[in-house]
């Protein structure tokens, strides 16, 4: 299966859809998987198989997935891209991670925010990207501000996290103001 790439001076960002999901789930043994997904172990992908099985995408939302691979050495550093993407309302949420520490704080989530945006806003015709970010997360919050995001608001006992309630500041990215 061709996956659409688009590419930054370091990395390669290979799009990921429902579509792929499916084809990737039907077609790779769990060897293949983890490999392909950039897993560690049986037990992560056990929590992939889950969630792809409980079903990714739901009417009217979908997602679009972006590995974030490595040039170099081919590594999956970690993955950034769209979900809860209201077609209707052409606005998506944007959710980004990388894999293991070693990359963080080297500016490869900056170096790829920026075509994933680009993307959003050309290619799904996006009007607003919103982003929650957890009060405390630092990185993360002066990521979305580096890319001029707003803060629209603070979202008391939004998620859960380790079976404690935590708040979500929400941001939002209007086209006209990227």
């Amino acid at each position: 299966m061709n996956h659409e790439h688009l590419e930054t001076e370091r990395l390669l960002l290979r799009k990921l859809t429902q579509e792929s999901f499916n084809y990737i789930f039907a077609h790779l043994n769990d060897k293949e998987l983890i490999e392909f997904l950039g897993m560690d172990s049986e037990e992560e992908l056990a929590i992939q198989r889950a969630k792809f099985n409980a079903g990714l995408s739901t009417h009217n939302r979908k997602f679009v997935h972006f590995q974030l691979i490595d040039k170099s050495s081919k590594k999956i550093m970690g993955w950034c891209g769209y979900h809860t993407w209201y077609t209707d309302h052409f606005r998506a949420e944007i959710g980004y991670g990388m894999n293991s520490d070693e990359y963080k704080n080297k500016g490869f989530m900056s170096e790829a925010l920026l075509p994933i945006l680009e993307y959003g806003f050309t290619k799904m015709d996006l009007h607003r990207i919103e982003a929650l970010v957890a009060p405390y997360n630092e990185p993360s919050l002066k990521l979305i501000q580096k890319f001029k995001f707003q803060q629209d608001g603070h979202l008391k006992q939004h998620y859960f996290v380790n079976g404690k309630a935590e708040d979500s500041l929400f941001f939002a990215l209007l086209r006209s103001e990227f």
